[in-house]
């Protein structure tokens, strides 16, 4: 039974791997860039969302896709910063998004209008870490409420992703945590990862985020 086990594993993530391509050749021929946000629960990255629709919705042609386990909260909060279709998916369980959910909500958004996809993924830093939704990169978000040793306990999301969040900065004087020490440790798991400082909550580090947005989305061609 544990081989057979293996083997439909073997087979789920193989046919993920081709829909992830199927979805990465679409978004480069719209000119679409595509981040796939993770992180645990309770990190502020909705609310770091909420704040970049609220700045660059309308500017960058921002789409979301929420995944979430039962409920619908998450896209219902972020609908109320843009006019776009936000594609909410529950997956009434699963601890991860897959590529056949994000080819299914890529047909209801207009692609021709987006220049910049967010896919929140369903709070968890293990399942999401394995999965390819076809995306540009992988930024993970962790806060300070966290532990600096976050990095350490998932090191395979930190591997996987490109660029990293460090969020609720604004909570630093509460509390006992060593900010060098969690980046140290973060980059220890990947040596190349650009990291964040912000407070979706005041507002601290975004202009730096929002610039960073800017330079990764492609420029709109004029006739």
């Amino acid at each position: 039974m544990a081989v057979r086990t293996i083997e439909i594993r073997e087979r789920l993530m193989a046919r993920n791997d081709v829909l992830a391509g199927a979805i990465r050749r679409r978004l480069a021929d719209a000119g679409v860039t595509a981040f796939n946000l993770v992180s645990s629960p309770g990190s502020g990255k909705t609310l770091l969302l909420e704040r970049t629709l609220r700045a660059l919705g309308e500017e960058l042609g921002v789409a979301v896709v929420t995944g979430d386990v039962q409920t619908v909260n998450d896209a219902e909060r972020l609908e109320r910063h843009t006019s776009r279709l936000v594609q909410a998916v529950v997956t009434g369980g699963a601890c991860h998004l897959d590529a056949s959910q994000i080819t299914e909500a890529l047909a209801a958004i207009d692609l021709g209008a987006t220049r910049l996809l967010f896919i929140e993924n369903v709070g968890n830093l293990v399942c999401p870490a394995s999965w390819d939704l076809g995306e540009t990169a992988k930024i993970v978000v962790f806060s300070v409420t966290e532990g600096e040793d976050k990095p350490l306990k998932y090191p395979k999301m930190f591997r996987e992703a490109k660029y990293a969040v460090l969020n609720k900065i604004d909570l630093l004087p509460h509390l006992d945590f060593d900010v060098e020490l969690a980046l140290a440790n973060a980059r220890a798991m990947n040596p190349g990862l650009t990291c964040f400082l912000t407070s979706a909550r005041s507002g601290a580090g975004l202009d730096l985020w929002f610039r960073f947005l800017r330079e990764q989305v492609q420029p709109v061609l004029v006739p």
